[in-house]
């Protein structure tokens, strides 16, 4: 029509469609988490999810190639081969915290101070919520820092060990994932030459005793207090004795 003015124009992005592998993936992936599939159920075949889904074996290879790189199912080769359901464990956090830890090139600084704000929460909750084995456990844990007192890379090892019991103390799943997947790249970046002295061991161990007493007291309160003074002292040792970029590159091994 004369003098009608054209429409105007319109811009339309391009249309990304989801590979039929991913929404495969993200189908069982959902029953896994929703708990319709129970840990060691099998699953269906590769042909037969083929027949099911209607996609190719391909397809449905890739599919359970990426849940098993999630840590949702284990797979078997060979003829008695075939894919059961694995419920998330604290593995699957720490691999990707330690990917994350690598590929960001995270500072060590950062991991001190995660260290700072979760730990005295983990005391909290270890005073409130431990249970007679909990004690137990840290008790063993206990002696056997003060018996390693001499050998630094055993009472390293120990040190890391009486942490992460606090933790799983607490009995928060979430937190005891967090600390055990931060756990080898903190131990890594306190392994540093001439900074664990007599007097620094002598200090955790002193530090341990007070923390211990409040869990098994039950005061959350002094158990945060004291964890809080613990690993703050100790962060701030490891930045007045440890050259940043040593520090960050122990902790970067660790992490791998």
């Amino acid at each position: 029509m004369a003098g009608a003015e054209d429409p105007p124009g319109i811009v339309v992005g391009r249309v990304q469609v989801e590979k039929a592998s991913s929404i495969l993936a993200e189908q069982l992936r959902e029953r896994i988490l929703a708990g319709d599939l129970r840990d060691g159920d099998p699953l269906p075949t590769e042909r037969d999810l083929a027949q099911q889904s209607g996609l190719s074996r391909a397809s449905v290879r890739e599919a359970l190639r990426i849940l098993d790189i999630e840590g949702l199912i284990t797979t078997r080769l060979g003829r008695n081969g075939g894919s059961a359901v694995r419920r998330p464990t604290h593995d699957v956090v720490v691999r990707s915290v330690n990917l994350f830890i690598r590929g960001q090139k995270t500072l060590f600084r950062s991991l001190l101070e995660t260290r700072e704000a979760l730990e005295p929460a983990c005391a909290r909750l270890a005073a409130l919520r431990r249970t007679a084995r909990d004690l137990a456990a840290l008790d063993t844990l206990q002696r056997r820092l003060e018996d390693s007192y001499a050998e630094i890379p055993a009472f390293l090892d120990v040190n890391l060990e009486w942490h992460l019991a606090v933790a799983r103390a607490g009995h928060n799943e979430l937190l005891t994932a967090f600390m055990v997947a931060i756990s080898d790249a903190l131990h890594a970046g306190t392994d540093l030459e001439n900074f664990n002295s007599d007097e620094v061991r002598a200090t955790v161990i002193r530090a341990h005793q007070r923390v211990l007493q409040a869990i098994r007291d039950g005061d959350g309160d002094a158990a945060a207090r004291r964890m809080a003074r613990h690993v703050g002292a100790y962060a701030a040792q490891v930045r007045r004795r440890a050259a940043p970029d040593e520090a960050d590159a122990a902790a970067a091994r660790g992490a791998g």
